[in-house]
């Protein structure tokens, strides 16, 4: 799994993007498992990738968490379940187009709220 995240994610999309943004280009990641192999450190490394130091098993600090959640809603409510790949990829592409912005820039807002909770909590679990 960690070999499939370096070739499909780190070297053909993050080295894509960090060499589009330059030197202020800061990845995040979720702490997958998959994520924090010891040749995904490699890679990250050879590649000099600046890493976000990031909470392990946070994902109340994730926004596109919340994003997915949303998602996965409006997939499981629609009215024909997906019955193969590509049905599935085709309801999830089309739940996406339908996602209303208010939610994105909710979700986006509501950061410094989640970020100020985690560092009262002291890194614990936050009500999000």
């Amino acid at each position: 799994m960690g070999q499939r995240y370096i070739d499909e994610v780190l070297l053909r999309l993050v080295r894509l993007f960090r060499g589009a943004v330059g030197d202020k280009f800061v990845f995040m990641d979720d702490n997958a498992t998959c994520q924090r192999t010891l040749a995904v450190q490699d890679c990250i490394d050879n590649e000099d990738i600046q890493r976000l130091v990031w909470p392990a098993r946070s994902p109340d600090l994730n926004p596109i968490e919340n994003v997915w959640d949303a998602l996965g809603r409006q997939v499981a409510g629609r009215n024909f379940s997906p019955t193969n790949k590509n049905t599935l990829i085709r309801a999830f592409t089309e739940e996406w187009d339908k996602l209303p912005q208010q939610l994105l820039d909710n979700v986006v807002q509501s950061m410094v709220r989640r970020v100020e909770c985690f560092i009262t909590l002291h890194g614990g679990h936050i009500p999000y």
